[in-house]
């Protein structure tokens, strides 16, 4: 079934971990196999992977965070230095699209089109990709707003780990900044969509009232179910809901399973069904199967050491379609999980 994945570091992985996406990943592993990094030679995702698993479109990060004083978030050394290097690894994905394997979906006839070229023609259809910034640090001002716009950036979450120029995030106290309600009232103007993952819980509602347009989370789960900032609480997931939004479930293992100890607890431990129970609880929040997708996260600084065990590449995001029927979802649900509720959500909040 084709699948819609809210969110993939590509470019960050290939220009800050140097990892070629065209490779085959178990080739991908053996070049990395003497790496001691943390995810080296344990990689889930490169493109050949992504068109097995049947990922036809996702949203694609750019990433570059500041280190602010004070932040816990290494980075670049100012705001400057961060828009460059998002420049280059949106570079990364211009030179994918010139070379065929990639194409930027930017308004709601790219997006019609490229679903249905996929529906037809898989094998011989480029992997769509819709443009979005974790951690707003890469957007200078406010003015910029208007240049990244033009560049096909649709998505930006204003923070990541710490907290940015506009926004506290996961692991920091507060909400938006001085400069946070300026760069939203220009995001509104552009037309661009607002990513409420990793913002803090007062910079969450903050951002809320502040921002009227469209809003996401590309790739969150639930606190009630697994305790601790970085998951959302059901206040959160109602507000979402009331904004007509959808959240996308996460892979990364200590996001699904209460108790993990990064580096020392196993995959073996947790498997993909303990997703399904974010998913589920999303739904019973909704009263409806209309606000939770995939939002997957896979690579994103690990690799399988740190997913449920039968998830060894993203391929296996597959194996979430069976599960969620074994629960007694319909067929109908089981298609808007995997991709129906992203392409209504971008099919309405992608411009005309």
């Amino acid at each position: 079934m084709i699948l819609i994945d809210a969110h993939l570091d590509l470019s960050m992985n290939a220009l800050n971990w140097d990892r070629d996406l065209e490779l085959d990943v178990h080739e991908l592993r053996r070049r990395e196999a003497d790496m001691t990094q943390k995810g080296r030679g344990r990689g889930t995702t490169t493109l050949p992977e992504m068109r097995k698993g049947e990922v036809a479109l996702s949203l694609a990060t750019v990433i570059c965070r500041v280190a602010w004083p004070g932040s816990p978030a290494a980075g670049a050394a100012n705001q400057a230095i961060a828009y460059s290097k998002a420049q280059g690894q949106l570079a990364y994905y211009r030179v994918m699209e010139s070379q065929g394997k990639m194409l930027q979906v930017r308004d709601q006839a790219g997006l019609a089109a490229h679903m249905k070229a996929w529906q037809e023609a898989p094998d011989s259809t480029p992997i769509g990709y819709i443009l979005s910034m974790e951690g707003a640090d890469p957007i200078v001002d406010a003015e910029q707003v208007t240049s990244w716009w033009q560049d096909g950036l649709r998505v930006v979450s204003l923070s990541h780990y710490g907290f940015s120029a506009y926004a506290h995030g996961t692991d920091a106290e507060g909400g938006l900044t001085e400069r946070g309600r300026p760069l939203l009232a220009a995001m509104a103007d552009a037309g661009m969509i607002v990513d409420l993952t990793h913002l803090a819980d007062v910079a969450f509602f903050d951002t809320l009232e502040a921002f009227a347009g469209p809003v996401l989370a590309s790739h969150n789960n639930c606190r009630a179910l697994v305790p601790g900032c970085r998951q959302f609480t059901d206040e959160q997931i109602k507000a979402i809901i009331a904004r007509d939004g959808v959240i996308g479930a996460a892979l990364d293992a200590w996001m699904i399973y209460p108790g993990w100890i990064k580096e020392e607890t196993q995959p073996e431990v947790v498997s993909l069904d303990d997703l399904v129970n974010h998913i589920v609880h999303i739904c019973d929040l909704a009263g409806n199967t209309n606000h939770v997708g995939v939002g997957s996260d896979l690579d994103g600084g690990y690799g399988n050491e740190q997913t449920p065990h039968d998830c060894n590449t993203i391929a296996d995001l597959q194996k979430l379609a069976p599960l969620l029927s074994a629960r007694g979802f319909s067929d109908d649900d089981v298609e808007r999980f995997m991709h129906g509720n992203w392409v209504r959500f971008f099919s309405q909040h992608l411009p005309a």
